[in-house]
């Protein structure tokens, strides 16, 4: 078994892991300071919308020699307005100017042919209205907020209703974060923007669903045991789904950074940026937002119930009086498992384990080897 798959198999055992619910505070700091640099990049900067939702519009022109800084320059020029010029394919040029009106683009489209010295029947314009823009802006938006509820509802059904809380606040937390992204470097905010951010909601939703069915299960019959807090158990359950997470994120990570660093960046495909940066900066702040987001509140909610309080009581008291008597927690356990209310060793090492240390995951017998 490769390295990977062996610290897998033994974070999902319980025999290692990490306390990512114990330093929950450490991450919702961090989440807060992310979420405020967005927030001020999107009020101070704003989103560079395109033409789709503020209107104008997109000269298509014929193979030639100008390059995308001399258009541009023709572009702000003849129209008072910045320009977005890309290069596409044969040498073409693809030339956008928002807030403009068929008059205008009539006069424009002449002037542009006369500075690139091309035919003006060659040049192609495009035009896009506000009131268009502003039907697909609201459409967005309602899209949004129908997926948004429906996750709510189905997560407060399938799970509770603490876990669909958790997961909306690690889904606005995604989206903001990838507003502000763009707000800071300034790309184009398009339709296929929003595609990007619906496809990431609906990633980082998977993520956390797996990390709360694992929860879900690991949960069952609590109080019925001393063994563990809901919190360690929630911890267990981050922690065996830590590598499957990495995994998939790492995956669905490559190709994205490929259209966007490589097609975007080095060969110049501007067209793949508007959803190319809203998959890779999404799909970060999604694997983030279920790991160090969504688990660690679904335990602050949860240890607030005073039956969580109660357990979490009988299970610090039962390690107390172990620790007085010389012995662990785990070997008084082991001695006294037959004790009312007590679940046997093994069902309590499957539901959950004390991270941050080794050999508490040994197999259900309890035998010591």
């Amino acid at each position: 078994m490769s390295r990977l798959g062996n610290l897998g198999a033994r974070l999902y055992r319980g025999e290692v892991g990490y306390d990512f619910v114990g330093k929950r505070k450490l991450w919702y700091g961090i989440s807060i300071l992310i979420t405020i640099t967005a927030i001020v990049g999107l009020a101070v900067r704003g989103l560079n919308m395109g033409i789709e939702f503020k209107g104008g519009a997109v000269f298509t022109t014929p193979k030639t020699s100008v390059s995308v800084s001399q258009a541009q320059e023709y572009a702000q020029e003849a129209t008072g307005h910045p320009a977005i010029v890309q290069k596409l394919g044969n040498d073409t040029l693809r030339i956008q100017v928002s807030e403009l009106d068929t008059a205008q683009a009539n006069q424009v489209g002449k002037q542009l042919a006369e500075d690139m010295d091309i035919p003006a029947g060659k040049i192609n314009a495009e035009l896009v209205g506000p009131s268009w823009g502003a039907q697909i802006a609201n459409k967005a938006w309602t899209g949004l907020g129908v997926f948004m509820f429906l996750v709510v509802i189905y997560l407060a059904i399938a799970f509770e209703w603490r876990m669909a809380v958790a997961a909306l606040v690690a889904l606005i937390h995604d989206i903001t974060i990838t507003v502000g992204v763009y707000a800071l470097v300034g790309f184009e905010v398009t339709p296929g923007t929003v595609i990007g951010l619906l496809t990431i909601l609906g990633y980082s939703l998977y993520d956390t669903v797996v990390v709360f069915d694992s929860l879900k299960e690991g949960s069952k019959d609590i109080t019925k045991q001393t063994r563990w807090t809901y919190g360690e158990i929630a911890n267990r359950s981050i922690n065996s789904t830590l590598v499957r997470s990495i995994n998939t994120t790492v995956v669905a990570l490559l190709p994205v950074a490929g259209l966007l660093f490589i097609g975007g960046g080095f060969l110049g495909a501007g067209m793949l940026n508007d959803i190319s940066l809203s998959l890779f900066v999404g799909l970060a702040a999604g694997a983030y937002s279920s790991i160090f987001i969504a688990t660690p509140l679904v335990a602050d909610l949860k240890e607030r119930e005073p039956a969580m309080k109660a357990l979490k009581k009988r299970v610090l008291a039962k390690r107390e009086a172990a620790a007085a008597r010389g012995e662990s927690a785990e070997d008084g356990d082991l001695e006294h498992h037959g004790e009312p209310g007590d679940e046997p060793h093994g069902e309590a090492t499957a539901a959950g384990a004390v991270v941050g240390q080794r050999g508490r995951g040994r197999p259900s017998s309890g035998r010591r080897r």
